[in-house]
């Protein structure tokens, strides 16, 4: 009996320490600087705005703040916003520009019409309508991103905003620009035919037949008043079981390519979780993320071919959510920005939701939240050529997915800069991963910058006094072409490492 207990208690133990020396099991990561997948669009780092409830009104524009410019803009916001090198935001909407008319938001603002906001039950006052968008933007140094109205709206209403927008002089349009105080046309690159036009919820919903009819000629006629912008075809948002949102995507790609540069894609990943909102359940979401693109980015290639095209189409996910102002939210948004980084070839476009969420707000003043410092790291440091990265490590799973790799790696081939920069997510809640970093092509030399995103909390959300999560930065000594590092758990950890 005693030789028996005896045999199960050894037994127990052989089974814990395996278990503990493969939870310290090496993570490998190879980079080989030649594997580059392409370059990186800046227009990945773009934000996007929708005036619902204090978004706009409050955030970014308050006349009555006493942190208000002479255009009412909150001066702080736009220093902190400034920062960020954001490239392009995507504005007014949202399902706010379904039931939009832009011509409500011109002219002397004591003039203009308050209207019923039917997609999000409030009273628009149009304080914020175009000069003022197009002066937001220039004041953060970003493009303008315009998405028309779709589901209410009409193709003269269509056509007449790019006229006021983008024709310098002598037509209705433009000379009532002019009379508004902006004498130079605005050169509005990119316009979005709609927002969300398959989804139950927005006005004006139409079957895919009835969208590419409008948006065809929406984009014919905005093409005859300015053949120089880009345009951005609605893909599916409403993603049911029965996966008719990959329907959609066939039909308006098979009609439309050839007409557009890109197609939308719209998620908010968390909705795949159903209620779990726990932390490995948040760490997974990356994988919806490349999931998503993968699906839309063979849709393309295969209407492309079918087409013979040559005027390519690239994602413009020109919707998504950072997950929140905590730690977790912030390693949720790090998550995002690798699967564009990954996915640098089909990916051309990304813009937040919203361009406020980046920015604390406080009545004494803004502050950086947790996903400002994410988006930081990101929009000034990782410019250049994706590289296609080999990670070993271990794995998890959960009801939705499978084999997560706890380490989320991508890399970037600063070329002009001679730098490398590799951007780590450390998915587990309790381990640090110890990780040999192999160059395979190449050596590293000096020293490389270590910035380290963390927090005491995984859900506190940041004050102006307290922020919730920081970012230390250290050096380390490089010899060879390997590194030994220890990723901290719950991190992003982004190492800058110079090239010979």
């Amino acid at each position: 009996m005693k030789k028996s207990v005896l045999f199960i208690v050894c037994l127990v133990m052989a089974v814990i320490v395996s278990e503990k020396l493969f939870s310290q099991q090496t993570a490998v990561i190879k980079i080989d600087i030649d594997r580059k997948i392409s370059p990186i669009d800046s227009n990945i780092y773009g934000a996007f705005v929708e005036p619902i409830r204090t978004v706009v009104y409050g955030s970014i524009y308050d006349p009555a703040s006493p942190f208000a410019d002479e255009n009412g803009f909150r001066k702080d916001f736009i220093q902190l916003v400034k920062e960020l090198k954001i490239p392009v935001v995507r504005w007014p909407g949202g399902n706010y520009v379904s039931g939009y008319n832009w011509e409500d938001g011109i002219g002397p603002k004591e003039l203009r019409p308050a209207r019923k906001d039917l997609a999000w039950n409030q009273v628009e006052t149009n304080h914020m309508g175009t000069d003022e968008y197009v002066k937001l933007c220039n004041l953060i140094g970003a493009e303008n991103f315009i998405c028309i109205n779709a589901g209410t709206g009409t193709l003269d209403q269509a056509r007449h905003w790019v006229e006021y927008c983008n024709v310098e002089k002598g037509t209705y349009y433009s000379d009532l620009r002019r009379k508004y105080g902006n004498e130079k046309p605005f050169n509005v690159r990119y316009w979005a035919l709609g927002n969300e036009i398959d989804g139950p919820w927005q006005m004006g919903q139409k079957s895919a037949e009835d969208y590419v009819k409008f948006a065809m000629e929406a984009g014919k006629l905005i093409q005859l008043v300015d053949r120089k912008v880009k345009l951005i075809a609605c893909g599916a948002s409403d993603y049911n079981p029965d996966n008719g949102w990959i329907d959609w995507n066939d039909y308006v790609l098979g009609h439309m390519v050839g007409n557009i540069d890109y197609l939308s894609v719209h998620r908010y990943a968390t909705e795949v979780l159903g209620q779990d909102r726990s932390f490995s359940g948040m760490m997974s979401l990356g994988m919806e993320i490349d999931g998503k693109i993968a699906v839309v980015k063979a849709q393309i290639y295969k209407a492309m071919m079918k087409s013979g095209s040559k005027r390519p189409v690239y994602i413009s996910f020109d919707e998504y959510s950072g997950g929140g102002d905590n730690l977790t939210g912030a390693l949720v948004l790090a998550q995002h920005l690798n699967s564009f980084i990954r996915n640098a070839d089909i990916v051309k476009m990304a813009n937040i939701t919203m361009l406020s969420s980046l920015v604390g707000n406080s009545p004494d003043g803004d502050y950086k939240n947790a996903t400002y410092n994410t988006f930081y790291l990101y929009s000034n440091y990782c410019h250049g050529t994706a590289l296609d990265v080999y990670t070993s490590c271990e794995k998890y799973s959960n009801d939705v997915f499978k084999d997560i790799p706890y380490l989320d790696v991508t890399a970037v081939l600063n070329e002009k800069a001679k730098v490398l920069v590799l951007n780590v997510v450390n998915r587990h809640e309790t381990n640090a991963i110890q990780s040999d970093i192999v160059l395979q092509t190449g050596a590293f030399t000096g020293s490389a910058t270590v910035r380290e995103l963390n927090g005491k909390s995984l859900t506190a959300r940041s004050t102006k006094t307290e922020p919730a999560v920081s970012v230390t930065n250290k050096e380390i000594k490089l010899k060879g072409n390997n590194i030994v590092y220890s990723f901290p758990a719950h991190s992003l950890t982004q190492i800058e490492i110079p090239l010979k």
